[in-house]
């Protein structure tokens, strides 16, 4: 069970460092710094095959409607109970900044669930998705199946602001 436990722990830090280092390297490439943006990328890229590794030795990867479902639990906790109570605390302390983000991915959240649901529904029925591009906003996260809105629903940033995703 330890292992279990230890793998889970290791997937979870790396996955952290992976997204910590890439926020690095936006950084260092900002600041003109190429070459440690690109140290920054590279190691960003070795966390995740040692997160991908673990993930693989916890079977953590099943079929796609058991992946899906899972999807859906996750989402469905985060936008049901974890962000409603950091946000609670966040407003409890008057930490604007959090609040912001906690605001933003709550609602993000609630949107992935029922993308993930729409999913579901359409592999249950033996198909996938129709064809349509996807959009991520740069600033909250919102995701958008087919065109990008001229402004976020969730943070109200413009249309400029959606990066589409291949």
């Amino acid at each position: 069970m330890a292992t279990t436990e230890n793998l889970q722990a290791a997937f979870g830090g790396q996955s952290q460092a992976n997204r910590k280092y890439l926020a690095f390297a936006r950084k260092a490439e900002a600041d003109g710094y190429h070459q440690i943006a690109k140290l920054f990328r590279a190691a960003a890229e070795a966390e995740t095959v040692h997160a991908m590794n673990h993930f693989r030795a916890l079977k953590g990867v099943k079929s796609t409607a058991e992946n899906i479902q899972a999807a859906i639990e996750g989402e469905g906790y985060e936008f049901r109970e974890m962000y409603p109570k950091f946000l609670a605390e966040a407003e409890a302390e008057g930490h604007k900044a959090a609040i912001a983000t906690f605001k933003y991915a709550l609602a993000v959240e609630s949107e992935h669930h029922a993308l993930y649901t729409q999913a579901l529904n359409a592999l249950n029925a033996g198909g996938d998705l129709s064809a349509a591009p996807i959009f991520i906003c740069q600033v909250c996260g919102n995701t958008v199946i087919g065109q990008a809105p001229d402004e976020c629903p969730i943070c109200r940033a413009k249309k400029d602001r959606f990066t589409e995703i291949a």
